[in-house]
């Protein structure tokens, strides 16, 4: 997951979130083609705190079932060590 945040002026919200598209369109072809896996792009057109809310939401509520995966990902992997020089 990858976090760039901005905070222009009203009169150059526009021309910034152009600006970051533009800036991570490479980055972005290469994740899709490197991983076969899809990219979302998250740029909120609702102004103000609220729409800001939102985006910070939907990274915390992602960051959650990450680390639930990553977790499982290393129970999994301690109790398949274990039985290996268990048995």
């Amino acid at each position: 997951m990858s976090i760039d945040v901005a905070i222009p002026g009203d009169r150059n919200v526009i021309k910034k979130e152009a600006e970051k598209i533009l800036k991570y369109k490479d980055l972005t072809i290469a994740i899709q083609r490197l991983w076969n896996v899809k990219t979302k792009g998250d740029i909120s057109n609702n102004r103000g705190d609220w729409g800001y809310f939102k985006v910070i939401q939907k990274i915390r509520e992602q960051l959650t079932r990450e680390t639930k995966k990553l977790q499982k990902t290393a129970i999994l992997g301690t109790a398949h060590i274990l039985r290996k020089i268990l048995m």
